[in-house]
């Protein structure tokens, strides 16, 4: 599909798209500065399209008096007139009909809605399977979000057809929110899965909206007993505008080349049609755009949006830059550094100015009085093999009697940060640093993420340790939280980590290691590996049998081009024991630092939490299941966890559909956030869904979490080393909120980073082949997940060589039938039928537009076009660990 701004454009020229230019409640149509368009009565004013903002006081009022509801909306990426926000009593979404109800308010705003009268409320057929009714849910959440998150970004360049990558972080974070990665929901939402008659085709962003066929009246509901209403709304204020304001994408003249505006602006036509065209000044464009604009057809600008008035269907902007040619690595990376508010400006003097200035820096003298000097145990870090930033180290001691005294080590990052210093305000603005595929936008000044507080092997260290005697069941006899100083003895990778696990009686030679301090032998650091491993497996055994709940799903790394940067490859990161080694002490510190700071700050600490999943859309999943036939037990964390591990096999087909039926889980599970304690009246509020127990905290990761910083200085003045921070409950949960916007932001450029580097691969590698396993099915199409790749894509029967399609409902299982034009006259034509957990081929290729590819089916009995294991090769990434 061409990109929709290159269409002929029917509609008249002032009209966003999303809002019909026949029928508008407000008579949209006209251009702002179109005389010819205004009546008599109304010339020389133009006349209001959006209504006015409540006031703040009406507004506050509202809100108490329940007559007015606040969230975080999002738009539908495949049909960006529908917007939705989370209905509080965790029900269905509330619907807000095109970009007049919107009233200015863009993706991941936090908005306050007035709910519309019950005729005017969208209808449902119960049957229908419309995907957007529950709304606009990423295809590609970013972490445990859900219940309140922010709305799907497209790629640039994919517009009608976002795609899912899924890329795990293995950190502590994810693994407590009940996924080992992000959240990959489809667009569609759950009911999509379960039954479907109608299926809408490619959506035509370019085209005019016409009222959508499920919104009847009520008075048509009552003689249409199957639909069920869903409330509707208006955006009545926006109470934070949480979207930066910030778009990529391309600059046009205006069609009408005798109106005024021509000779003032340029048209900017975002690549993500959820944000409107934007009018930009001529003088912001290049020189030469008026009289060669096809010379800027595939530049990529970055616009702001400056002000959209009531009267204006399109917003006013200011032209920030020229990236680049669209499609390439950089450009489309700072595109999308830029429209989710990352800073990645070079550090300031001011900020620098912070950092120690004499180098090479030592451990002053009397930093080894107020500490436990720990440099003679044998301590290691284990990390991707590229990482730089190394936060955490282990130790593991044996001990006389059978048991073990183990260590989590952490970089004391609060040294080198004072408290309300400039470095101290920049870090947590950024809140936390960003991974992309190519590179790692930090929190903090490289000097102190890569040198100074990163545990590099065989210097002395400043620490915040944690320190506990178990059992070798892993039982807590002892704990002890303290400032330390240590020196780790090794610096090992994942890999290495993996090898020791798998090799517990060779002794591994020290060629095949990186290299290890004299005070401290090979033999060592493996024992102490293998005493880790069989205590963290027994705390594994025992979390998941006291009901904890983790959704594995794939995870796409990348193999890059030293020179070019371009992928040359990609696999499906696999997630294995010393991975899992890690993250079980790191969850152990983070609950064992949660309990200390909220028993000595019961208002003041800072906690993170996990709801439990929407009950809309579980109850959606739980019917679905039903339909499929599939024992799947929702009442708990624990039991979805079990049913997930008991129910399959371990043949290709069982592992397939158990990652289709993850991923349908997670779509359900909400965000876990970030929260001040003294700022939530319930206990009961403060668990976590997904690691089953009472309090969670971020404490394993401050060189990269700004949370994690916080958490340090509460957990210092809880152990007398300083006073408490003066900070109101209050200002403590502005500041989880504002982490909690930072995290969720940079989430999404992470999956857009890897979407970018995907769809380059396709176009420079592809086509590329995988099977790939049926997860919902539409009367025109079908979605599957793509299991090479860990990509989900919608199949549309249009685009296959097909003599005819068939849709029907076989009980209560939607199925599809392809009758294939036969290759050979003399042949009779194949018969495909297409249902839930199907395996099938798929071809992914691209198309001519910059980032776009799409997934075909092959031919049932046809040979591999490609050789299915040579074409991408294995490589490593830069994961984000705990």
């Amino acid at each position: 599909m061409s990109h929709p701004d290159y269409r002929v454009n029917l509609r008249p020229l002032g009209t966003p798209r999303g809002v019909s230019s026949l029928v508008g409640p407000h008579g949209v149509g006209a251009s702002p500065g179109d005389k010819k368009s205004k009546s008599k009565t109304t010339r020389g004013k133009k006349k209001s399209i959006f209504e006015t903002y409540m006031s703040k006081e009406d507004v506050s009022e509202g809100l108490k008096r329940g007559t007015l509801i606040q969230g975080v909306l999002r738009i539908n990426p495949k049909k960006f007139h529908e917007a939705f926000i989370p209905s509080p009593d965790g029900d269905r979404d509330i619907f807000i009909d095109g970009v007049v109800a919107r009233n200015r308010a863009l993706n991941g705003d936090l908005v306050v809605v007035k709910l519309l009268p019950e005729e005017q409320w969208k209808v449902i057929k119960s049957e229908s399977n419309d995907k957007e009714t529950e709304g606009a849910y990423e295809s590609d959440l970013p972490e445990e979000l859900c219940g309140s998150q922010l709305p799907q970004q497209s790629l640039k360049g994919y517009n009608d057809s976002p795609d899912v990558i899924i890329e795990a972080q293995f950190d502590d974070s994810d693994s407590e929110d009940g996924h080992g990665n992000t959240q990959n929901a489809l667009v569609d939402g759950v009911k999509k899965l379960s039954v479907c008659v109608q299926e809408k085709g490619k959506e035509d962003a370019g085209a005019p909206a016409i009222k959508d066929e499920n919104t009847f009246t009520s008075q048509d509901s009552r003689v249409l007993p199957e639909k069920s209403l869903q409330r509707s709304a208006k955006v009545v204020y926006i109470l934070e505008k949480k979207h930066s304001r910030a778009a990529t994408g391309f600059l046009k003249l205006l069609a009408d080349k005798n109106s005024e505006l021509f000779r003032k602006y340029a048209l900017f036509s975002p690549s993500d049609h959820r944000v409107p065209r934007i009018y930009v000044p001529l003088k912001d464009c290049p020189q030469d755009f008026v009289t060669r604009p096809k010379d800027y057809a595939n530049t990529l600008f970055i616009c702001r949006i400056m002000d959209w008035k009531e009267d204006s269907n399109f917003a006013l902007g200011q032209l920030a830059k020229s990236l680049g040619q669209a499609g390439e690595i950089e450009p489309e990376t700072e595109g999308i550094l830029t429209e989710y508010g990352v800073d990645f400006s070079d550090f300031s003097s001011e900020v620098l100015e912070c950092l120690p200035q004499g180098l090479p820096w030592t451990i002053p003298p009397e930093e080894f009085s107020r500490r436990r000097d720990l440099r003679k145990d044998c301590i290691f870090t284990i990390d991707p093999s590229t990482a730089r930033d190394l936060d955490d180290a282990l130790s593991c001691k044996s001990l006389a009697d059978g048991n073990f005294e183990v260590g989590v080590h952490i970089a004391d990052v609060s040294y080198f940060v004072p408290e309300g210093s400039s470095l101290d305000k920049v870090a947590a603005e950024r809140a936390t640093s960003v991974y992309l595929v190519q590179k790692v936008v930090p929190m903090l000044p490289r000097l102190l993420c890569e040198e100074l507080c990163s545990l590099n092997p065989m210097t002395d260290k400043l620490t915040f340790s944690v320190i506990w005697t178990l059992t070798p069941k892993g039982k807590i006899l002892a704990e002890w939280f303290g400032r330390t100083i240590i020196r780790s003895c090794t610096k090992l990778s994942y890999e290495h980590a993996q090898s020791m696990i798998e090799s517990p009686t060779r002794r591994i030679p020290e060629r095949e290691l990186p290299a290890i301090s004299p005070e401290h032998t090979c033999d060592e650091v493996h024992r102490a590996v293998l005493n880790l491993h069989g205590v963290a497996k027994e705390l594994r055994r025992q979390r998941f049998a006291d009901g904890a709940l983790r959704l594995d799903q794939l995870k796409l790394a990348f193999t890059l081009d030293h020179e070019t940067g371009l992928p040359q490859g990609c696999h499906v990161y696999e997630y294995r024991d010393s991975n899992k080694l890690v993250e079980e002490f790191m969850l152990l510190a983070n609950m064992a630092v949660a309990h200390k700071i909220h028993r000595a700050f019961p208002e003041q600490a800072l906690l993170r939490r996990h709801p439990p999943p929407q009950t809309k859309m579980l109850n959606d999943l739980v019917e679905f299941c039903d339909q499929m036939g599939l024992p799947m037990d929702f009442s708990s964390a624990g039991a979805l966890n079990k049913s997930l591990t008991e129910m399959f096999g371990d043949d290709k087909y069982s592992l397939a559909r158990k990652e289709v039926l993850t991923n349908m889980c997670s779509r359900p599970m909400q965000m876990a956030v970030y929260f001040c304690s003294g700022a939530l009246r319930d206990p009961a509020q403060f668990r976590h869904y997904a690691l089953n127990v009472p309090l969670y905290t971020h404490f394993t990761s401050p060189i990269r979490r700004f949370a994690d910083v916080l958490v340090h200085r509460l957990l210092a003045s809880a152990l007398g080393y300083r006073e408490l921070p003066d900070v109101e409950p209050d200002s403590l949960q502005k500041q989880a909120d504002h982490c909690n916007d930072r995290r969720m932001a940079s989430k999404r450029v992470q999956e857009l980073s890897t979407g970018l580097f995907f769809a380059i691969l396709v176009r420079e590698s592809g086509p590329l082949e995988s099977e790939a396993m049926v997860m919902g099915v539409l009367n025109q199409a079908f979605d599957v997940l793509v299991l090479r790749y860990g990509v989900q894509k919608r199949v549309y029967c249009n685009m296959l060589p097909l003599r005819s399609h068939h849709f029907q409902k076989v009980g209560k299982k939607p199925e599809l039938t392809l009758v294939w034009e036969p290759e050979d006259l003399e042949q009779e034509p194949v018969q495909q039928v297409i249902t839930i957990f199907n395996l099938v081929e798929v071809v992914l290729q691209a198309e001519a537009t910059a980032l776009k590819y799409s997934a075909v089916l092959k031919r049932p009995g046809t040979e591999g076009l490609l050789d299915p294991q040579d074409q991408l090769g294995c490589g490593n990434h830069k994961e984000e660990q705990d």
